[in-house]
């Protein structure tokens, strides 16, 4: 946000200011019942000869901001007209349903704001504020323009920043200048979201002397209210998901997705069972005739605390994994100790039955026991081990070992039984594994990785309202410098369009915001 003196929005200057024409204080501040700020005029003088002395190189740069600039004040007024023509034609009853061009409402509606993820908020603000502000006075120095003070301010809840420019050097700028120093904060921020886009990519390759990424997953915290928690702990390594690999976190959500997609599955095909045929496991019929059967109230089956019901598949027909299980066939026993057995059902076991006619792999002397679940809850094979054993046998953890059955002593496996996607948004996990066990360094990727991105997020949000024609904004200054650039308009006329449009611009600026943080929460 840039603060110049004579009337707000106007490049015809006055006599008066609302500046002041002495130089302020080093620091100073005011403080009012909704307003209060900090002003300090310490980088004054360093600003304006760095400027100075690399003009040239700024004024081709910020030249290109311009055109950046200009660029997305018609493109977001465009697609800020597009998303109320959408909604106008939703609420008339029309049927066409999309996600907002910006997915803005499906934003809001999956942030989950911790105190943690506060921290990282409030630091990128900061940051993404400072590059803002520190545009218009390097686009302003570069022109020659003083800087009369930089200030932080708190508007009733909305914090902030601002650049107030000498007045006498600011009104004696050409249009195009002034446009540089318009369109800098917007440029800034721009420029600043391809950094730390660029920096997202790089960091596997900036840390790779000091850390894996992409071979597993490494579990930073397991807060008490996890449904995992007592099973995982800090620094465990994650190694697969039902028996499939898992290298990344997107890969880690890809197959909680699948699975919790292939338990709807399995309670709509199979309502009155609910058997999941994707997990069956070759269990000796010796060691069911030992176990108590369960029991039954209605069609409802029960089973001691920590066991669960499994029923006898038969996957010698096809077919017969649909029909409902027989009640002698269903026993309870500790999931524990089933998932050490071999498996005799897979993900793709209902391809492979239909393919060869059968898909079992169990002897004649045992059974293809498989769990029932209740419907909506999800059953996954969790295998992981400790950070310093993987360190140590790292090399038995490739691919080619593991698929070839070599046994690797420090892997464990549990079997989590519930809401597959509440269980994977209760811990925090990172692709990068240390290359030795030291405990305080598995945190700085992860660190950085969270502040990029929300520094990204931040700088691009700036960007975009700063590029509306909104009054009080960038864009504001922005609207008023270019149609002084079309002489045909009389300055009565030019006054008219630039409150007509700065009017209709904030009027639906504010109704899409409105609009979609309804959406969001409705």
């Amino acid at each position: 946000m840039v603060e110049y003196g004579g009337r707000r929005g106007e490049i015809r200057w006055s006599d008066q200011t609302l500046l002041p024409l002495r130089p302020i204080k080093q620091f100073s501040g005011t403080v009012s019942c909704w307003y209060c700020d900090f002003k300090f005029s310490a980088l004054n003088e360093p600003l304006f000869r760095f400027g100075r002395r690399h003009s040239r190189c700024l004024r081709v740069w910020f030249s290109i901001g311009v055109v950046f600039s200009l660029a997305a004040l018609l493109g977001v007024t465009l697609i800020i007209l597009c998303e109320l023509v959408r909604t106008t034609l939703v609420c008339a009853g029309n049927t066409w349903k999309g996600n907002s061009l910006f997915g803005l409402a499906s934003v809001i509606d999956g942030l989950h704001i911790s105190l943690p993820n506060m921290v990282y908020l409030c630091l990128s603000s900061v940051i993404c504020v400072f590059v803002h502000e520190l545009g218009h006075a390097l686009a302003a120095a570069s022109e020659g323009v003083h800087i009369e003070y930089v200030a932080i301010f708190l508007a009733v809840l909305f914090p902030g920043a601002l650049v107030a420019f000498n007045h006498s050097s600011l009104q004696a700028l050409p249009v195009v200048a002034s446009l540089r120093i318009y369109c800098a904060g917007i440029w800034h921020n721009a420029a600043f979201c391809v950094g730390c886009a660029l920096a997202l990519v790089l960091l596997p390759f900036i840390f790779s002397p000091f850390y894996i990424h992409g071979e597993s997953l490494m579990v930073l915290d397991v807060p008490s209210m996890s449904p995992l928690y007592g099973y995982l702990s800090r620094h465990d390594v994650i190694f697969s998901l039902d028996g499939i690999r898992i290298h990344t976190i997107e890969e880690w959500k890809q197959m909680i997705t699948m699975l919790t997609e292939q338990t709807y599955s399995i309670s709509s095909d199979q309502p009155s069972v609910n058997l999941n045929v994707e997990n069956g496991y070759c269990i000796p019929q010796s060691l069911t005739k030992e176990i108590a059967q369960v029991q039954f109230k209605g069609n409802q089956t029960y089973c001691p605390k920590e066991l669960i019901a499994f029923a006898s598949m038969t996957c010698l027909d096809v077919e017969k994994y649909t029909n409902d299980a027989n009640r002698n066939n269903i026993h309870c026993m500790d999931a524990k100790d089933v998932i050490k057995l071999k498996k005799c059902a897979y993900p793709n076991f209902k391809e492979q039955a239909l393919t060869n006619g059968s898909s079992c792999l169990c002897s004649e002397v045992e059974s293809c026991l498989t769990p029932m679940q209740l419907p909506g809850l999800g059953w996954v094979e969790i295998t992981y081990s400790s950070l310093e054993c993987h360190n140590r046998r790292r090399s038995l953890f490739s691919p080619e070992k593991h698929s070839s059955g070599e046994k690797i002593s420090c892997l464990q496996t549990f079997v989590y039984v519930g809401d597959l996607i509440t269980m994977a948004n209760s811990i925090h996990l990172t692709s990068y594994l240390p290359r030795w066990s030291i405990y305080f360094m598995a945190y700085l990727p992860n660190l950085l990785e969270k502040l990029f991105t929300y520094a990204f997020h931040v700088s691009m949000v700036l960007t975009l309202l700063n590029s509306l024609p909104v009054f009080f904004l960038d864009g504001e200054y922005i609207l008023e410098a270019t149609l002084h650039c079309f002489g045909l308009l009389s300055s009565r006329m030019r006054q008219s369009v630039r409150r007509c449009c700065l009017l209709v611009g904030t009027s639906y600026s504010a109704c899409f915001i409105l609009q979609t943080i309804f959406v969001s929460v409705s």
